[in-house]
């Protein structure tokens, strides 16, 4: 009994992680709206509502500090208090940050920090939020205590309350001011009460006191009378000041107001206060409609996503048993062409690869998520950034729609905050300077998402100075990154590739955002190692873009095979241009390194094996030349001979089996043959590294060392279920 008590506070905590990031993300986003739109009561209710529901959530697992800290702030966030603060959007960023270092410490067992800095700002506000209304009058004073607003239902009111809306009845949430005339206040509640009972079932209440002494009341009901009679039952002479009556709609969080109707007690509302309600301050009868929430609880299943990539494991498994099948089938036919079985076990195969292809795009539908999950963390982060670094800086977002695999999602997020900070910190003018060149005082950052073909582009890009390539070229040699003489050869394409290389930086200073020289390299490394590629889109005062090109999916891909000195390697097809045949002597040498003149144009070539010896009977041989591209980069790959194509699933290769950044993975065919699958961005990143040293060598030699051939061979004679392919035979 302890033990199953035990994993169900361990899946209550899983599950408080999960929603904690999710309010976290949502207090961010109010704080950044309250601080466009000052004083806005409706995104402060909205606060405090976050606010409870961590409160509750953290009670409930017994995280007491973040608790207790959540309801000092929704205590000071209440009605009243704090709506007009300016000081309210600090306090809530300050809030999202302390509640997330906690939640950090939760999940790693670790103590929690210190909440006091939050409560010194907390009580700040309170401070003076107290000498505010001290220098109202009576009437101002009690109207901003009582202002109504909705509470936030308990678990056993959330059932009652989508279970009267599923029945077909409507759900009001009522708020009661009680006259500060009325003689009976404890029997205020009862009245109100009786009356409410009469159209319907209360399903909820609550009541509150004002910080002048007054009191609230709060009721849900399910009825089905209209909102109107309801407010007509409520309005008590000398009992009720102000009723307001809010329709629900089912939510897939929570039951939430969509519609609201106010009413006052017709000897409380003289002419000047309606007036006042007209204006939009809480008065006489009125509408105002609330976004909806839609979305089903019932229709939404957390599935952890190690389940899905195991999954996504045995389809693979299974599209390597197809492949082997369909091979022992071939063979079947060439010894048996007459056998009859051959068609009924041709067509039984054909129907098991339609309806293996339709589970893989299922699993592979499962594993992508929009873009968006990614995308919401950027504007506070842009904001915090742009606020250090003393610039003025907007955010534009679109494609947040397009979906990409949820482990290339969690990859990329590094690489673009990077990108992010360094166009607010190297790129984005200071608003005195944009105004001296005639820009808008303000920046523009950018991020968009789409697909194209079978990769998903994501771009950064901002209004700012651009990159100087020849600051750039002069850079680099300045912090030995090349020299002279080889950065002067670069196109402006080749040179702006060296703001990848480790350690180089182009700022004049040292700050928190820029100048250390870490940064595009890490982008580099980590899209090299999605099987990615980043280009650079820059014009000189006009801003630069950062294309991070991905593909859909890490699990399986459509390959064409070829061999190198016996040895059998694979490339993505859609990486592939065109493929050309060649004799060595059709080969040039320029500089250090071979070219191949192709039509118009001259393909610089990549040999990724050993050069066969200077004589005649080399230059009569013939080759195949792979017109690869990458990004806006095409190179010529000689290889000896081709294989065919063949749809692979990529097997991971750890450090100890494969130790060269030239290979990003491994697959086997249906044969049992092990087949080697190359990593082009980085192939092409060495031929461009290569030519801006002294050597400017290109010629590869072997792609393994005798180390990897050691090791490569021992892994091609490995029984399939033993094959060491990072732990998935």
């Amino acid at each position: 009994m302890s033990q199953l008590s035990d994993d169900r506070n361990a899946e209550l905590r899983e599950l408080f992680f999960e929603s904690a990031l999710e309010l976290l993300q949502s207090l961010n986003e109010d704080a950044l709206k309250l601080e466009k739109q000052p004083g806005d009561v409706e995104i402060v209710r909205s606060i405090r509502r976050t606010v409870h529901t961590l409160k509750g959530d953290a009670a409930a697992c017994g995280f007491r500090e973040l608790s207790e800290a959540a309801h000092e702030l929704e205590d000071a966030l209440a009605i009243g208090v704090g709506a007009s603060a300016t000081s309210l959007p600090e306090i809530a960023f300050t809030a999202a940050d302390s509640f997330g270092a906690m939640v950090a410490s939760y999940r790693q067992n670790v103590s929690p920090p210190s909440a006091e800095p939050l409560r010194k700002l907390v009580g700040r506000l309170l401070a003076n939020q107290g000498g505010e209304h001290a220098s109202q009058s009576g009437a101002q004073d009690a109207k901003a205590a009582l202002a109504p607003a909705s509470f936030v239902p308990t678990e056993d009111e959330h059932r009652l309350i989508d279970a009267a809306i599923a029945g077909g009845r409507k759900v009001y949430s009522i708020s009661a001011q009680i006259d500060s005339r009325c003689a009976m206040p404890i029997a205020a509640r009862q009245l109100i009460l009786v009356a409410l009972s009469e159209l319907g079932d209360v399903l909820g209440e609550r009541q509150e006191t004002g910080n002048t002494g007054n009191k609230r009341l709060w009721f849900w009901l399910a009825s089905h009378v209209p909102p109107e009679k309801v407010a007509g039952k409520c309005r008590i002479p000398t009992v009720t000041a102000t009723v307001k009556v809010e329709t629900v709609q089912r939510s897939s969080e929570r039951s939430v107001p969509v519609s609201g109707l106010t009413a006052k007690t017709e000897d409380q509302a003289s002419a000047p206060e309606r007036g006042a309600a007209n204006a939009g301050v809480e008065g006489e009868t009125s509408t105002r409609t609330q976004p909806a929430q839609t979305g089903s609880a019932e229709n939404i299943l957390r599935v952890d996503a190690e389940r899905i990539d195991s999954v996504l494991n045995l389809v693979g498994e299974l599209i390597i048993g197809k492949s082997m099948l369909q091979q022992s089938l071939q063979e079947l036919g060439k010894r048996y062409p007459r056998e009859a079985l051959r068609g009924r076990l041709s067509d039984a195969l054909a129907f098991q690869a339609r309806v293996l292809n339709d589970l893989q795009r299922s699993v592979m539908k499962i594993r992508m998520v929009p873009v968006e999950q990614l995308f919401r963390r950027f504007p506070r982060m842009v904001r915090d950034v742009a606020k250090q670094c003393e610039r003025k800086v907007e955010l534009a977002i679109s494609g947040q729609d397009t979906d990409l695999d949820k482990s290339l999602l969690d990859a990329i997020s590094e690489p673009l905050t990077h990108l992010v900070r360094n166009a607010i910190g190297h790129g984005i003018e200071s608003p005195a300077e944009r105004t001296r060149i005639g820009k808008p005082a303000h920046g523009t950052i950018r991020l968009n998402a789409y697909h194209q073909g079978n990769q998903v582009i994501i771009e950064a890009s901002d209004d700012g100075r651009g990159i100087d390539v020849q600051k750039v070229r002069a850079k680099a040699i300045q912090q030995g990154l090349a020299s002279a003489e080889s950065a002067a050869v670069l196109s402006d394409g080749e040179a702006l590739e060296l703001i990848f290389r480790p350690g180089f930086s182009t700022a004049e200073r040292i700050t928190e955002v820029a100048g250390r020289g870490v940064g595009l390299d890490v982008v580099q490394s980590v899209l090299h190692r999605l099987k990615g590629v980043v280009e650079i889109d820059t014009q000189i005062g006009k801003g630069t873009t950062f294309r991070l090109k991905l593909p859909l999916t890490l699990a399986i891909i459509k390959a064409l095979l070829f061999r190198i000195e016996q040895r059998l390697y694979a490339v993505p097809l859609n990486s592939v241009a065109e493929i050309t045949r060649a004799r060595e002597s059709d080969l040039h040498q320029v500089g250090s390194y071979e070219v191949l003149q192709l039509r118009t144009q001259s393909l610089s070539l990549v040999r990724l094996g050993r050069p066969p010896a200077d004589s005649e009977e080399k230059r009569s041989n013939k080759i195949f030349v792979l017109v690869i591209s990458v990004g806006d980069r095409r190179l010529g790959l000689i290889v000896d001979s081709l294989e065919g194509e063949e749809e692979l699933v990529i097997k991971a290769l750890d450090d100890q089996t494969m130790a060269t950044d030239l290979v990003s993975g491994a697959s086997i065919l249906g044969d049992g043959r092990v087949v080697l699958i190359l990593n082009l961005a980085a192939v092409v990143e060495r031929a461009s590294r290569e030519r801006s040293t002294e050597s400017g060598r290109v010629l590869f030699g072997l792609l393994l060392t005798q180390a990897d051939r050691a090791r490569f061979a021992a892994l091609g004679q490995a029984p399939l279920a033993q094959a060491h392919t990072g732990g998935q035979s």
